[in-house]
């Protein structure tokens, strides 16, 4: 298939994502990248949210949560390697929104930068995570 681009999304704890695609879209460090088969060869750092996969020969987009993470873009394939990935179907709204609410719990309660910082971090990926399921809904 020439109008096609490999694409491999996997985290450290499982592949998530193997597979031939007509186009990828993902929350690049400097604002939402897409990438065409023989995109010109790209590493950067990638931001919590939606990786839209448009899976050849499919008509509805394989879409997966990552919480950051790494991309690598060559001319025939695309690396996601991700802190962390979630299938979007197996995305839950009502433990995203609970571990949000968690994380602002922890930033009202922090004793220290350092677990101020943790808990921005962690405030950021769910606000992402509930982003991307809404987006998900959205396309349904």
């Amino acid at each position: 298939m020439a109008n096609t681009i490999h694409v491999d999304v996997v985290s450290a704890e499982e592949e998530i994502f193997s597979g031939e695609a007509e186009f990828v879209a993902l929350p690049g460090e400097s604002g939402e990248l897409g990438i065409f088969p023989k995109h010109t060869p790209l590493i950067t750092r990638i931001k919590p949210g939606a990786v839209r996969i448009r899976v050849a020969g499919r008509s509805e987009d394989e879409f997966v949560f990552v919480a950051g993470g790494i991309l690598e873009v060559q001319p025939d394939i695309v690396t996601v390697l991700a802190d962390t990935a979630i299938r979007g179907a197996d995305l839950d709204e009502s433990k995203a929104a609970e571990a949000k609410k968690n994380a602002e719990q922890a930033m009202a309660n922090a004793k220290s930068d350092l677990d101020l910082a943790r808990a921005q971090t962690e405030l950021a990926v769910m606000a992402a995570q509930l982003a991307a399921i809404q987006k998900l809904r959205h396309k349904r």
